[in-house]
């Protein structure tokens, strides 16, 4: 029998993580061809170049799709979604997948969603159905329509996602395959890496024996006027800590150029003996890191997923995970230094990890790839008004 070719764009370093182990699943089922584009900020050096770790991963690269326009503002977000229209369609032509899969809420996203939907490829969506309140929801939203398969990582985006309209026999509460790899770590959570020596990084290293803090914070793209005034405030709050703080550095969305230009003038102006950068780290790695440490101060989304799994206290700042499910493990602020050292000193001081399966419970992979070998190929939409 003929395998299914199933094609699945990864677009930047947090997508590879959120679909790790459904790749592993796919390129194991017997009746699956795992087709591997990566394309996007995922082939920069600038953000961790997120390549070199799915080549070590072992994972074969069908394509790459280079198209990130410099510049790091709206425009170029634009314009880099048209871009990869463009390159995608003529890849999605030259390998013939039988379906496309398409990851999250990231404006490069919406470049595979449409290449595959104007080109009549059956189209499945990882992570549908979430809200943020943010450009990302707009565009996460938009893919669902676009999709014909939904697997989604929540009961409640399970919901909205059938409120969109979509037919019920095509909606899976799979769970998020990044809670697979938090579901491992729990098995193994010692830190059995030097973080300094293996990842390099910039600034002093400072003793990470007694307690560190975990910060990611990405420039939300709905308020790219205020990215250099709310990286002050929480480089302010941290630097307050007194504690070693491990920093990555941000996405490349709109606003990251004001965002890492205040990280840099911080650095310059301040005495952050307690800092130390880093670009990317293997998601194994990261998880361990985020387990052994105090807490994850920042916006990303690893705080509202895998932190909840894995019972890791967070300070969540600002609106750019506004109205997603989150554990009992996140605090939520707003861009104010006086209030994240507060929210941080409270979560240290809390007695023990409080987890939640708000996300599913580790087997989200296995259950893509069945799904997408079984599900029908010759799918038309039925709207359920």
């Amino acid at each position: 029998m003929t395998k299914r070719k199933i094609c699945v764009v990864i677009t930047a370093r947090p997508s590879y993580s959120r679909v790790k182990t459904a790749l592993e699943a796919i390129k194991n089922h017997p009746d699956l061809e795992l087709q591997l584009v990566i394309a996007a900020s995922a082939l920069l050096d600038r953000y961790g170049s997120a390549v070199n770790y799915i080549k070590k991963d072992g994972f074969e690269i069908t394509a790459k799709v280079f198209n990130v326009l410099e510049g790091e503002n709206l425009t170029a977000a634009a314009k880099t979604t048209g871009i990869g229209i463009l390159e995608l369609s003529t890849v999605f032509d030259n390998i013939k997948p039988d379906i496309v899969v398409t990851v999250a809420d990231r404006f490069e996203t919406m470049a595979t969603a449409i290449a595959a939907s104007y080109m009549n490829i059956p189209l499945a969506h990882i992570q549908g159905g979430e809200v943020t309140g943010n450009i990302d929801e707009k565009v996460r939203h938009a893919i669902t329509k676009l999709s014909d398969y939904h697997f989604v990582a929540s009961e409640s985006a399970y919901e909205r996602v059938l409120k969109l309209g979509e037919n019920k026999e095509m909606v899976f509460n799979t769970g998020c395959p990044s809670i697979d790899l938090a579901a491992n770590i729990l098995s193994s959570p010692d830190l059995d890496f030097d973080p300094y020596e293996k990842y390099g990084g910039v600034g002093d290293m400072p003793d990470l024996s007694k307690g560190y803090w975990v910060v990611m914070q990405h420039p939300v793209t709905t308020e790219v006027k205020e990215a250099r005034r709310q990286i002050e405030q929480t480089l302010t709050a941290m630097h307050r800590m007194n504690e070693p703080v491990l920093w990555f550095w941000p996405n490349v969305d709109a606003g990251a150029d004001a965002t890492s230009s205040g990280i840099r003038t911080f650095r310059e102006n301040n005495d952050i003996s307690n800092f130390h950068f880093f670009k990317n780290m293997e998601p194994d790695d990261f998880l361990r890191l985020l387990i052994n440490s105090k807490g994850l101060v920042g916006n990303s989304s690893v705080g509202i997923r895998e932190c909840a799994y894995l019972g890791v206290p967070v300070v969540n700042i600002g609106s750019r995970q506004n109205k997603r499910d989150r554990g009992t493990n996140v605090l939520d602020v707003v861009y104010h230094a006086e209030d994240i050292f507060g929210a941080a000193e409270k979560q240290s001081q809390q007695p023990d990890r409080r987890k939640s399966m708000v996300y599913g419970g580790g087997d989200a992979g296995i259950k893509i790839a069945q799904l997408l070998s079984t599900l029908p190929l010759q799918f038309h939409k039925t709207i359920a008004y």
